[in-house]
């Protein structure tokens, strides 16, 4: 790298990359995959600016673990060059297993494997091709390093992925309740007995980012209209996976027909699926979507008609389960108007449960340096009133059919 490379981000400004191996990373065909994986779903449904991806989110974790590098490194916190840019590297890559749609799609497209194990599998790869140089940040990437809050920092109830993603969510849906302040977060981080801590003057901040996760839970993520198009993106894959077992002439990009064909579980997904798999992305799955809209099953056609057009269904939430008589009501009367038989109703409506936990204290639990050097759980140290509230999980019910 002969000259500084910097990103322009709309959030931080500036970000620089500085070395070299993260500019080789970066530059990868693996890591530039992410550029066309959509950072929330189909969240753009609902709020129409909300089209950033995995990319822009991976940067923004980049220069706020280059920021809390320099923080702690300021008060006193040992942290060698090697130790900062493997940092640098685990934040990097943390999120690089996602499938396209991000959560939306997992276990979907590949079964019983969640993204962080896909994540871990690219790094290794990658190791190999740049002769080793990722061994320490894979190590703490899986948590096996000495010192553990530098694993802390790449997850945690107040880790560097949350203090973007809260941050960068809330600027492109407009939903200035999950506005936190990332940079004084950072600001206040310290580590006592290589556990990650916060500063007594960065309580407020704390809860304010406890209180904004919740909201953008309910107000973005766990947003009805959105949750109903994700649940019917699942819909339109399954399908489209029966029909591809049955050997359906289904058109399809090869990518994303190899994992449509496979009726197997990927419990052995190897370097060969990994391969393929990085080359799959939204747009295979859109392109696809769009061409099933005229297809000869009506199940496939009328789902991806449905989010295509964004055709979507009526949704009810609610605190209490579902009456049995509503339901089987609603059935039948889904049933009677699409004149379908009951074995394809589940395609049509779905009832499930939705749940918000915007602060667990018994994991990976925030705490608080106070000025006598003791260390508390935020909860016995904010004055805060709903704070302990917000740990218990609150479980919603939920319910779509047909307009």
């Amino acid at each position: 790298m002969k000259k500084l490379k910097i990103f322009n981000d709309p959030i931080y400004g500036f970000i620089p990359i500085q070395s070299t191996l993260i500019f080789n990373i970066i530059e990868h065909s693996y890591f530039q995959r992410l550029r066309r994986i959509s950072q929330m779903g189909l969240s753009y449904l609902v709020y129409p600016g909300v089209h950033h991806t995995r990319f822009e989110h991976a940067l923004g974790c980049l220069f706020l673990m280059q920021k809390a590098i320099r923080v702690l490194k300021s008060k006193k916190i040992k942290i060698s060059n090697e130790e900062g840019e493997a940092l640098q590297i685990a934040i990097l890559l943390h999120d690089i297993g996602h499938g396209p749609f991000s959560h939306t799609l997992e276990n979907s497209i590949v079964m019983d494997i969640h993204h962080e194990s896909i994540s871990l599998m690219f790094m290794e790869v990658l190791n190999d091709e740049f002769d080793g140089q990722l061994d320490l940040a894979i190590q703490i990437f899986k948590g096996d390093y000495d010192r553990p809050f530098f694993n802390q920092l790449i997850a945690s109830q107040l880790d560097i992925d949350r203090l973007d993603y809260l941050k960068r969510d809330s600027f492109y849906s407009g939903v200035n309740e999950g506005n936190i302040n990332s940079e004084r977060l950072i600001e206040m981080l310290n580590v006592v007995d290589e556990n990650l801590v916060v500063d007594k003057k960065g309580i407020y901040s704390v809860e304010k980012f406890i209180v904004s996760r919740r909201l953008m839970y309910w107000m973005v993520y766990l947003h009805k209209t959105s949750l109903a198009a994700e649940y019917i993106l699942v819909k339109i894959l399954k399908r489209a996976k029966e029909l591809a077992i049955e050997e359906d002439n289904i058109s399809i990009s090869k990518n994303l027909n190899f994992f449509l064909n496979e009726t197997n579980s990927y419990k052995e997904f190897n370097n060969d699926t990994l391969s393929i798999f990085s080359k799959l992305d939204d747009n295979d799955v859109m392109s696809s979507i769009k061409g099933w809209t005229t297809h000869s099953d009506s199940i496939l056609s009328a789902l991806c008609i449905s989010l295509i057009d964004r055709k979507l269904p009526k949704v009810k939430i609610q605190n209490t389960p579902f009456s049995k008589r509503f339901i089987d009501e609603t059935s039948q009367k889904v049933a009677d108007t699409l004149d379908i038989s009951k074995t394809y109703l589940n395609y049509y409506m779905h009832i499930g449960t939705i749940q918000n936990q915007a602060y667990d204290k018994d994991k990976y639990p925030i705490n608080i340096k106070l000025k006598n050097d003791e260390i508390n759980d935020i909860i016995s140290c904010s004055d805060h009133l709903n704070l302990e509230a917000l740990t218990k999980p609150v479980v919603k019910h939920f319910i779509y059919y047909p307009k």
